[in-house]
């Protein structure tokens, strides 16, 4: 019970900035506008500032455990597949619902609550594993549902939709980041003050703002539509897929620490890409938004509570 509300504890702080956030947007009723731009520019300048930072910083980067990523996306295609089957039996969805639904279930908000969560409940020596997670996220769940969707629709997967997505995902500033970061590392370059300095100081507000920025976004959505199906989406993500991590993580006996992260990493709400994803195809758009928003505010104590039961 006091490792639980030490999680809690922990974690509090964080998801009362998304609170902020959301009160300011609810309360004041600024233009959709500001939220959006808010939430620009943390993916596009302070997410990747300080993961630059981080990255080009860390003079004795751990070497990378390729179980890390095993366990992580490994679930994820497990619990994808479970998931398309139980949208297919239970709710009878077709075939563009069932990739929407089941990547509901595995698709994490790593960014803007991920990182910030691993940060302050596991600390810095977290951020490189994070990192990792990172850079294959984006490519393997974009992949992984236009794989899906296109199968369904039309039989067959396009080499021109791969490689899309390829170019979209190695063009993100944040992957650049951690990529040019990494490199500056390798050479033993020292950064210059007038470039350092600003980079922590951005580094420093970036976890406040991305939080902020999330809390912002959720007004746009609601939680009525379709909530059954929500209710289930939210029941995999929140429960179901940092199980099957963690159960991974121990068939590879993967070490203390990068196991944390990547049940963490499992267990925090849904990403805002998976509601974009259903945009896109126009598929299931109602219950992936009830989802995003019901994740995120449950997350506040299921992630602490996964958390507490793998640590004890």
């Amino acid at each position: 019970m006091d490792t639980l509300l030490h999680h809690i504890a922990l974690a509090s702080p964080l998801f009362a900035l998304v609170l902020v956030g959301y009160l300011v947007m609810r309360l004041t009723r600024w233009p959709d506008e500001i939220a959006d731009s808010l939430t620009k520019f943390v993916f596009t300048v302070a997410l990747p500032a300080m993961m630059f930072k981080t990255m080009s910083g860390m003079r004795q980067l751990p070497p990378v455990d390729i179980r890390l990523l095993i366990a992580f996306f490994g679930s994820c295609v497990i619990v994808f597949i479970l998931g398309r089957l139980f949208a297919w039996k239970v709710f009878g969805l077709d075939g563009a619902g069932q990739t929407i639904f089941a990547l509901g279930g595995v698709f994490s908000n790593n960014l803007m609550l991920g990182l910030p969560l691993a940060r302050s409940l596991i600390g810095e020596a977290a951020l490189p594993s994070v990192a990792l997670v990172l850079v294959f996220n984006a490519m393997t769940m974009w992949t992984m549902a236009t794989v899906s969707i296109e199968w369904a629709r039309h039989g067959s997967f396009s080499l021109k939709g791969f490689t899309l997505t390829a170019k979209n995902v190695l063009m993100n500033p944040l992957i650049l980041a951690i990529i040019f970061g990494t490199a500056i590392r390798m050479s033993g370059l020292t950064l210059p003050a007038m470039i350092d300095t600003p980079l922590t100081m951005m580094a420093q507000m970036t976890a406040p703002l991305s939080l902020i920025a999330l809390g912002m976004s959720l007004v746009h959505y609601g939680i009525r539509t379709g909530w059954r199906i929500s209710l289930a989406i939210t029941f995999i993500k929140l429960l179901v897929q940092p199980f099957a991590v963690w159960l991974l993580a121990r068939l590879l006996n993967l070490p203390a620490m990068e196991t944390q992260v990547v049940v963490l990493l499992g267990s925090v709400a849904l990403g805002i890409n998976v509601y974009i994803i259903a945009r896109q195809f126009r598929s299931l758009e109602g219950p992936t938004a009830s989802s995003l928003v019901l994740s995120t505010v449950l997350s506040a104590v299921t992630t602490p509570l996964v958390m507490t039961l793998i640590t004890v």
